[in-house]
């Protein structure tokens, strides 16, 4: 959801790229949808935030919206890298939005943007998701907000409408929407207002020390049908790319470089499919239904307990029907105007015309691909390490001294996620603990995000990480500014002892009441054990440094790599805290998109080029929590339903665009924090190696392109598995093929009760050394006569290979 995005929001911003219409001149809007220029429109559009992915990478991302039947880009206006301090702008690479749409002439915007970056503006957003809880909580102060920010914004008379999300007292004229999993239910504060869902999440952000999220496309395209069947006439998906948070600006606490939200593009650009190809099928009926939606008297009709019909009909004879089966367990057998329909539990059909079954949300007949990430050394040759220590605790001069913890957030200023608080205490030689074998507690409060503690800058003992030598101890928070306890034995010596504690934050709280006074860092620090009891050190003199010296150094660009004297090496430091890691690379072979493996290291920072890579951590989620294999789609999908990966690393690879690479001599630098094995890091190609498909013989037949322009069917077909491999690779191999009553999923699939022994055959001969092939459920190509009684289906599963 947008509140997962670590960004100050200047507006929300739709782009509409790909219409016949050259400026949004006029825009209105009535009861039903957004007019243009006087023609009613339905608004298909998916989130793709530029600062998430590379400039290289816009062009290509656009047009595989496009393929996949979007016809709106979305984004926000990430103001917090435009204007980094007051007066100082900035528009270059990731953040160059004033050329981000080059590609595209055509495009519109539907929500503001700077007047400088040119016009066709369609309609702005002022606030989002301020109304509900967030408001209550400000009470009186909350309202008048919230009606002076619509005033304002309606003062300025730009032409276009305003939106608010989630404000279910927004004022005329100004439109609330809708974000959630389902809008169908959702209506606006008056009835002049049109539906307009502005976030649809296909899947959720994912959080270090956490399972990894997911959504099932059925669930997804269920929810789009039933928006769109109950009267919404724009739709938006956040995120249809997700893409990745580059360096430290993942938004809010602990939420991961990766910000792939299972999306139908993931994170690297690569089509992410069942999804991507279930919902362009899903785009292209809906859109085959735009006249009747637009122009349409609707009539609800009930077809059962939890079934129904909506029907969409006008005067030129248009019509379409959605036929809707909401009960989550039984798939029912319905009759709408006098012939029956079968509808899977948790579906929707639709009619374009209203006879004829164009698509099923629970019917997924696009094929499946198989994706890898593809191993590969940094380097031919033995590499050559550089490294650079730092010193645990103040280096250089110290910021300043305090009698006191002070905040983490209100000290850096987010200028680093670093910041040491050091601080001594003197161990007199009468303390029991020096002679009889026992070691006292050191015990901190902290209300996030990390911490390290260093006794001496060498002491060893327990820790939660305990494979980290040198380092003291590590501790984490929630992020929400409550207080996590800290505890681990220390050892202590007599007399002075040195006591070094680095404080991190791992992304900041964005949203929630109050959140700009939410705290992070130490709060108490205590040693335990001594004659006299515990000892509180929150009150001793501390002293503060801001950052790390290699980030004040900044060896981390090529013109601060000679700021410090790094030592070479061939065999670099393993499971060593505060090291800074330097080596030249070659680029990956290939062009496909790449990705650093870092699951033998850390946590830390890494960078390409003096590129910011971002913020890596093998924290990995509880082997006890719940996960799943497979998920059931049928019924209410809320972010915590389909989760994979207990156990394992929430995040292993780390995005690195190919944009990014020079032909040699790319210098890699990473900054671990608490120890790792530099030696394993190793590039990993995204490939697609393999691709599935099923299709059974009840499932929708009726392509887009088999309608004329009346939308009556021009011909009717036999449902049609088709199969295709990314461009440089071809159908290599076939290791399943089955017609009849297979079972499984792709990459498990397994010969049912009924098969035709000719399958492979037919398969391969359609199929092999093909970079796409098609076949249909038909009498020319399986004996359809098996299987009597059971429907009949076919299932494929094939490698795709070739020269990348």
């Amino acid at each position: 959801m947008s509140s997962a995005s670590n960004i100050t929001l200047l507006c929300l911003v739709f782009f509409l790229v790909f219409s016949s219409f050259s400026l949004a001149s006029n825009v209105t809007y009535d009861h039903r949808c957004l007019i243009i220029d006087g023609q009613r429109k339905l608004f298909l559009s998916a989130s793709i935030h530029y600062p998430r992915s590379v400039p290289a990478m816009w062009p290509g991302l656009i047009k595989t919206a496009k393929e996949g039947g979007i016809n709106v880009i979305d984004t926000y206006v990430f103001w917090n890298g435009h204007e980094l301090s007051p007066g100082n702008h900035y528009f270059d690479k990731r953040y160059d939005l004033v050329n981000e749409h080059d590609e595209e002439r055509e495009t519109f915007c539907i929500t503001g943007r700077p007047y400088h970056l040119g016009p066709g503006y369609i309609f702005k957003l002022v606030e989002n998701e301020y109304g509900g809880d967030l408001e209550r909580v400000y009470g009186i102060g909350g309202k008048s907000y919230v009606m002076w920010a619509a005033e304002m914004a309606v003062s300025q008379n730009i032409g276009v409408p305003w939106i608010m999300c989630w404000q279910y007292d927004a004022p005329d004229p100004v439109i609330d929407t809708c974000n959630s999993f389902y809008c169908d239910q959702f209506k606006p504060n008056s009835d002049s207002k049109p539906k307009i869902w502005t976030e649809n999440w296909p899947g959720w952000f994912k959080k270090f020390g956490e399972r990894d999220p997911h959504r099932p496309v059925e669930d997804v395209a269920f929810s789009v049908a039933c928006f769109f069947q109950k009267g919404g006439r724009v739709h938006n998906y956040y995120m249809y790319h997700g893409g990745t948070n580059f360096g430290r600006t993942s938004g809010g606490p602990f939420v991961t470089t990766s910000y792939d939200y299972d999306a139908p593009i993931d994170e690297y650009g690569i089509v992410r499919l069942p999804k991507w190809g279930h919902l362009k099928q899903l785009h292209e009926a809906i859109m085959s239904c735009e006249r009747a939606l637009l122009h349409g008297e609707q009539t609800l009709l009930s077809l059962g307990p939890s079934q129904e019909a909506d029907v969409f009909s006008e005067a030129s004879g248009a019509c379409a029907a959605f036929l809707s089966n909401t009960d989550d367990k039984n798939d029912k057998t319905v009759t709408f105007q006098n012939v029956s329909y079968h509808l899977p539990a948790w579906s929707v059909s639709i009619l374009p015309d209203c006879k004829n079954v164009a698509f099923n949300t629970a019917k997924v007949g696009s094929q499946s691909s198989t994706v890898e990430m593809v191993p590969e050394n940094l380097q031919a040759s033995p590499m050559q390490w550089n490294i650079f220590m730092e010193k645990a605790g103040v280096w250089g001069e110290a910021d300043f001294t305090k009698h006191s913890l002070v905040d983490h957030i209100n000290t850096t200023k987010d200028t680093t996620d670093y910041l040491w608080y050091t601080t001594s205490v003197y161990v007199y030689e009468n303390e029991s603990f020096l002679s009889n074998g026992t070691r006292p507690k050191l015990v901190i409060s902290s209300s996030g995000h990390a911490l390290y503690a260093f006794i001496n800058q060498k002491l060893e003992g327990d820790s939660l990480f305990s494979e980290v030598s040198n380092m003291r101890t590590s501790a984490s928070g929630d992020g929400a500014g409550l207080d996590s306890k800290f505890e681990s034995l220390v050892n202590l010596k007599a007399g002075k002892n040195d006591i070094a504690i680095l404080g991190m934050t791992v992304g900041l709280q964005h949203a929630g009441p109050f959140y700009d006074s939410i705290s992070a860092g130490l709060t108490s620090v205590k040693l335990e054990g001594f004659n006299n009891g515990a000892i509180d050190l929150s009150s001793n003199a501390w002293i503060y440094k801001i950052g790390l010296e290699g980030e004040h150094l900044k060896i981390y660009l090529p013109s601060g790599l000679n700021s410090v004297k790094w030592q070479p090496t061939s065999e670099p430091p393993k499971n060593q805290p505060l090291t800074w890691y330097m080596t030249v690379v070659d680029p990956p072979l290939g062009d496909d998109p790449v990705g650093l493996d870092m699951i033998d290291m850390g946590k830390g920072l890494a960078w390409l080029n003096g590129e910011e890579i971002g913020r890596y951590w093998s924290r990995r989620s509880s082997i006890y929590e719940n996960c799943t294999t497979s998920c059931n789609y049928r019924g209410i999908y809320n972010q915590d339903k389909c989760r994979t990966g207990c156990g394992e690393p929430t995040q292993r690879w780390y995005h690195v665009p190919r944009s990014w690479f020079k032909p040699s001599g790319n210098i890699l630098v990473i900054f671990e924090e608490k120890g790792g094995d530099p030696s394993k890091i190793k590039f990993s190609r995204r490939k697609v190696t393999g691709v599935c498909a099923l299709i059974s013989e009840d499932y929708p037949s009726l392509e887009y392109e088999s309608w004329n322009e009346d939308m009556t069917v021009k011909n009717e077909s036999n449902p049609t598995l088709h199969l295709s491999c990314p461009n440089g690779t071809m159908i290599s191999a076939i290791n399943f093929a089955s017609f009849g009553t297979p079972t499984g999923e792709c990459g498990s699939y397994s010969v049912g009760d009924c098969h035709d022994s000719i399958s492979l055959l037919k398969v391969e001969k359609v199929c092999l050394n093909k970079l796409e092939c098609a076949l249909a459920l038909s009498k020319w190509n399986f004996n359809m006569t098996l299987c009597r009684g059971s429907t009949k289906k076919l299932a494929v599963e094939a490698e795709c290979s070739g020269s990348s």
